[in-house]
């Protein structure tokens, strides 16, 4: 029978978040620090059909109805076609969040499994600059994945911008002409204090109110209605694609935020920016029962906090990283 899971502000959770990897193939300087990470053990992560059956349970028993793969970068794990084909089995909205440098190779094969949507990480379209947000020189095959996905049929592509202020904040327009040209929808994304050199501050934050104002001068943008998604969005008046802002700092979404996430080493997280985590993996390895971990798992959510509290002099910031976490 499927009950709701849902938290004790009455918010309903139905969009699961599992990272399939702490490892990636470039190393974003938000993203890892400088001297390098400290890796997850193979054995440490949760195998695929570890995988498979808490989603299972939570599409089953919770209603859970859509889920997105994450990491680190969901494709450096081997053999992902495997997985994606176990959880479209599930009948979900399946999608997937990548760096994009191996779509190219893997589109295809990951659309004929059962992938039904895509968003590309990509936070500079300049050459110099892009080599040294990831320390790899490879914008022309991330762009070569845009293009890769758009022809394996993935609908909507979105392409995710991590704005920061004096980083790569002059290239908002650039964007959302890239986006419109492309065919894709570019989703700017607020600067998060979840960076793993722990160097985030208020003053990098580009926020939607300015995000906008950048945008305003070129186009002219109509709202849409807001839904339970992450990003405020709006369409271009002359009908050329849309555009997203997702303000988690400036503008909290967390009444309406309906996702919960698995970590790589099967950490059951309630919030992105939770301070606990209850050890799914655990309870799989020592013989628990479906009943046992879906009881662990609406117990987490029903701990959820109102919301995350940025700005505020209780805010606690996670121990993990962005990477570690997933997107």
């Amino acid at each position: 029978m499927t009950t709701q899971l849902i938290d004790g502000f009455g918010r309903v959770h139905r969009d699961l978040r599992i990272s399939v990897t702490d490892r990636c193939n470039f190393r974003c300087t938000y993203c890892m620090p400088q001297e390098g990470m400290q890796w997850q053990r193979r054995e440490d992560l949760l195998s695929f059909e570890e995988i498979e059956r808490v989603a299972q349970i939570l599409v089953e028993r919770f209603g859970v109805n859509a889920i997105r793969l994450t990491g680190g970068e969901p494709t450096v794990r081997a053999k992902l076609s495997i997985l994606v084909a176990k959880l479209a089995a599930l009948n979900v909205d399946l999608a997937m969040t990548t760096n994009g440098v191996t779509l190219p190779l893997l589109a295809n094969e990951l659309r004929a499994a059962g992938l039904t949507r895509i968003n590309i990480s990509l936070d500079s379209l300049r050459a110099d600059r892009f080599e040294q947000l990831t320390r790899r020189n490879e914008l022309p095959r991330v762009l070569e994945g845009v293009d890769a996905a758009l022809d394996a049929g993935f609908s909507p592509v979105k392409v995710n911008v991590v704005v920061m202020k004096g980083v790569n904040d002059d290239e908002i327009v650039d964007f959302a002409r890239f986006g419109r040209d492309r065919g894709v929808v570019v989703r700017f994304i607020e600067f998060m204090p979840l960076d793993a050199d722990e160097i985030w501050s208020n003053d990098q934050v580009m926020t939607q109110t300015e995000i906008l104002k950048s945008l305003s001068g070129e186009f002219d943008l109509v709202p849409l209605e807001r839904t339970s998604a992450p990003a405020t969005r709006w369409r271009y008046a002359d009908g050329l694609g849309e555009i997203g802002i997702v303000a988690s700092v400036s503008q909290s979404f967390c009444e309406s935020c309906d996702r919960v996430r698995i970590t790589a080493d099967g950490q059951f997280r309630n919030c992105l920016f939770a301070t606990e985590e209850t050890d799914v993996r655990a309870l799989l390895r020592n013989g628990a029962s479906d009943d046992d971990i879906a009881e662990a798992l609406q117990r987490s959510v029903s701990s959820k906090w109102a919301g995350h509290s940025i700005n505020q002099v209780h805010f606690i910031r996670p121990h993990r990283s962005m990477s570690e976490i997933g997107g």
